[in-house]
């Protein structure tokens, strides 16, 4: 190796380092705000319940917003997903603060919505602003779409080997570099000990109690794997659905979370279902030790895609937290196992199923839960991923892999039999 060479290789990989640093610790301290921000309207809502009455105009505020500054960037993770598959233009930096409006205007008011992609979307417009700081090329620019991903992943759930897994396995696991995954790694650590400086805390979770690996567990969890595929596949389908019914519908966006948010309204504060509103993390919390009812998993689903379908703000991977965990917490009945369990691996695997990331979804199970249940999450994440149709909740997503083959098989078989 020249002189010159080692000097250019060393310039390089000061760059990549400096602008993951740089990454992490930008978006990082956007979620830490955010988090932080969020926990105070969450708060604020909760003890004046009346405010649900006024998510009407929330969302008009939400559509407004959008239609006039951000028709650029209303894709959200979807704009993100193609931008990787096909770069074309820098993302805006406003997605950060409009998401961040937005997302927050949601949970103010009583939308049923999550937070991932939000902070997915902060950390993709943060990062792709250093495009032409560093006067970087496309294939380096899809480097920093997986660095904004994983920051904003790992930020915001304080899990930083499934953020930075979750960046790379969303995108699709054979386009990634060697280099992409060492600098997705570091950008998902910075995020993360950025959010700790700043002494934000993150939900805790356990399983304290796993049961002995035999065959009559194993069965258990391949149905749990089975079921939570299916919620998945209802959550995604049900999202799509929703939107595509407001789009076809309203012509003016912003009437859509205004005439959405009237119809949200009278069923929260009419029917008394405010545990639907928001993350719900304290339903979560509550169902990892009394069983919730049947129909919880079935209306969370509901709420969120009738939500985020109107146009509101905010993330999936909440609400498909609630979804897996109280869809397990309800099988605690009739299945013999630990309630906490079985809503540990409904949490993860829900996820997995809709966002076709077994691997990260493993891995954040056992982030959250400890290593003693992995096998148990790893084979509950993965037959999810399987059972749940191939399309998830991001429309722009490529799936390919395993699944993908697995379809094509099936498809492939059904047309010869016609």
């Amino acid at each position: 190796m020249t002189s010159q060479t080692l000097k250019e290789t060393l310039l390089t990989t000061f760059k990549w380092i400096l602008i993951c640093v740089l990454t992490g610790i930008l978006s990082g301290s956007v979620s830490a705000f955010f988090l932080v921000s969020l926990e105070w309207v969450t708060q604020f809502r909760i003890h004046h319940d009346w405010i649900v009455w006024l998510l009407p105009f929330g969302g008009l505020l939400v559509g407004l917003s959008y239609y006039y500054w951000g028709e650029s960037i209303v894709k959200g993770n979807n704009l993100l997903l193609e931008e990787y598959e096909n770069p074309q233009k820098v993302i805006p930096f406003k997605m950060a603060p409009l998401v961040l409006l937005g997302t927050l205007l949601t949970h103010l008011f009583g939308g049923s919505a999550g937070r991932e992609g939000t902070a997915v979307q902060m950390g993709g417009a943060i990062a792709d602003q250093f495009t032409k700081l560093f006067k970087l090329d496309n294939s380096e620019r899809k480097i920093l779409i997986i660095l904004g991903i994983s920051a904003g992943f790992a930020s915001v759930f304080g899990t930083p080997l499934a953020g930075a897994i979750f960046a790379l396995e969303v995108l699709y696991f054979s386009k990634i570099n060697l280099k992409s995954i060492v600098l997705s790694f570091l950008v998902a650590y910075a995020a993360y000990f950025t959010v700790e400086l700043w002494q934000v805390k993150h939900t805790h979770y356990s399983i304290p109690v796993v049961p002995e690996i035999n065959i009559s567990t194993l069965a258990y969890v391949i149905i749990i794997g089975i079921l939570s595929g299916f919620a998945a596949l209802l959550f995604s389908r049900s999202t799509h659905f929703w939107g595509s019914l407001f789009s076809k519908n309203i012509k003016y966006p912003p009437l859509r979370p205004f005439i959405g948010g009237i119809i949200l309204a009278i069923a929260i504060a009419g029917f008394g279902l405010s545990k639907f509103s928001g993350l719900g993390v304290p339903v979560i919390v509550d169902s990892f030790s009394n069983a919730n009812p049947w129909y919880d998993f079935l209306l969370k689903i509901l709420f969120t895609g009738f939500t985020l379908g109107a146009g509101f703000k905010g993330g999936e991977v909440t609400p498909l937290f609630f979804v897996g965990a109280t869809l397990g917490s309800a099988l605690s009945v009739i299945i013999p196992l630990p309630i906490a369990f079985l809503a540990g691996l409904g949490f993860v695997a829900v996820f997995s199923g809709a966002t076709h990331t077994p691997i990260a979804c493993t891995v954040m199970g056992m982030e959250l839960f400890g290593i003693q249940p992995g096998l148990f999450i790893a084979i509950a994440c993965t037959v999810a991923y399987f059972s749940s149709g191939s399309i998830g909740i991001y429309k722009a997503q490529i799936v390919k892999g395993a699944k993908f083959k697995l379809y094509q098989k099936f498809q492939k078989e059904e047309l010869e039999h016609l």
